[in-house]
Formats: structure tokens, C-alpha cells, sequence
């Protein structure tokens, strides 16, 4: 039952992403370079068929993001799978804990309160020309998600780590978090004057995401992951069944 609360953690990884510095602000920039309008253009979206141009060309660049990400969590599963079958029975235990230990101090990192300088780097890929049509689009995308952002990289990498400790669940985790990127993004790309209020707040959800990261390390290697997930089914079907009666 780990899974259930784990899967729900991977969705809220991927809005983090979304809503971090190194994202978020730079919405319009990316709305503009693979739509080639104007920030101007985008933000006046009276028109039908720019309303329409934006949506096409966000979804295809999110089909190019998740394209990386979900091969990545592919593998990840694979390597996960293979490492546990040379381990034999100690795998578990053994993976679980590296894998806490990883994602507390990822979680340190997005929080801000440690820094390594090694994650700060963006290795990114840049070009100054505009991408042609939606195929265009998609690559930009998965050049987008191809690289390494200091909000971005570390989060994700959590959820390879845990994709890897958990093959079986691995695709579905990383799914979730693709979904939990996609929706916001497809969201604010529409009310992009929405999204002025959310940047004030953007380092402290990073700080939030990063303290949930590191409770969720300390339960991982704990083994206390189990435990929490049946108190919460526990508690929604008590609640659930409350209300029929």
C-alpha cells in the first residue's frame, strides 16, 4: 500500500516542478519561443486561433517532455528490477534506505537549505532559432526535459529513485509526476496573468516540496512509508463509510 501515497507524492513533485523559479517565470518565454508570437500576442488571447495555436504547441511540447521523463522512469524501473534480482532478498532493505537517504538531501537542496554546486549547473540545451511546427515543438520539449535544472533535476531525479525502488510501481510514478507538470502548465498557459500571484509564493512552495521530500526520505528508509499509507486508507474509509451511514 506504500504506492497510494507515493503516487499522490509524485503528482505533487511534478506541479512543484511547474511552479519552481526556474520554470514559472519563464512560461512566457517558452509560450513565445515555440509559438514564435510575441509575449504581447500570447497574453491577448481573444483570438481563436491564437488560443488554439498556444494549446496545440503546449501539448506538443509536453508530449516531448514526456517522452524523456517517461523512458527515464522506464529505465529507472528496469535498473531497479535488476539490481534487486542481484541482491536477492537483501535488495529491499538495502535500496530502500539509499533511496531515503538520496531523497532527504534532494529535499534539502530544493528547500535551499544545503547547496551543492554541481546541481546548480544547467546543462540545458539552447538555440535561438524557432522550432518548425508542432515536430518542432516536441523536440524543444524533450531537449526541455533532456536537461538539468537546479529546481527541476533534483525532484525529478527523486522520482527515479523511487521508480527504482519500487519497479512494479516505477511507470505509474513517474506518469503521475508528468501529469502533475502537464496540467499546470496547460492551465497557466491560458490565464498567464494568474500566474503573477503564484511567483511571489514560488520559493516558498519550494521550501514546502522540499521538507515534504525529506519527510518522505526519513519514512522511506524508516520503513514507515507502509505504515502511513494504511492509516490514510484507514481514515478515508472510515470517513467514507461514515458518510453512507
Amino acid at each position: 500500500m506504500t504506492s497510494d501515497v507515493t503516487i499522490w507524492l509524485a503528482f505533487g513533485a511534478g506541479a512543484i516542478s511547474f511552479l519552481s523559479p526556474c520554470t514559472l517565470p519563464l512560461l512566457p518565454a517558452y509560450l513565445s519561443y515555440i509559438t514564435g508570437m510575441s509575449v504581447k500576442e500570447i497574453q491577448d488571447k481573444k483570438d481563436a486561433k491564437v488560443r488554439t495555436n498556444i494549446l496545440l504547441h503546449s501539448i506538443f511540447f509536453l508530449i516531448g517532455v514526456s517522452s524523456i521523463f517517461i523512458a527515464l522512469g522506464i529505465g529507472a524501473s528496469f535498473l531497479g528490477s535488476y539490481i534487486q534480482g542481484l541482491l536477492s532478498g537483501q535488495s529491499g532493505l538495502l535500496i530502500q534506505r539509499i533511496a531515503g537517504v538520496f531523497i532527504i538531501l534532494m529535499g534539502l537542496f530544493v528547500g535551499g537549505w544545503v547547496s551543492f554546486k554541481w546541481l546548480m549547473k544547467d546543462k540545458r540545451l539552447r538555440s535561438t532559432q524557432k522550432p518548425a511546427g508542432l515536430l518542432g515543438t516536441a523536440f524543444v520539449g524533450m531537449g526541455f526535459a533532456a536537461g538539468w535544472t537546479p529546481c527541476i533535476g533534483p525532484i525529478f531525479a527523486s522520482i527515479l529513485v523511487l521508480a527504482a525502488t519500487d519497479p512494479t510501481q516505477g511507470l505509474v510514478y513517474t506518469i503521475m509526476y508528468v501529469l502533475g507538470f502537464a496540467l499546470p502548465f496547460l492551465l497557466f498557459s491560458f490565464f498567464l496573468g494568474s500566474a503573477r500571484w503564484v511567483l511571489r509564493y514560488s520559493e516558498k512552495i519550494m521550501k514546502v516540496g522540499g521538507g515534504v521530500m525529506i519527510i518522505m526520505g526519513v519514512l522511506l528508509y524508516t520503513g514507515q512509508m507502509a505504515r502511513l499509507s494504511n492509516m490514510i486508507l484507514r481514515l478515508v474509509q472510515d470517513t467514507w463509510l461514515g458518510n453512507l451511514g
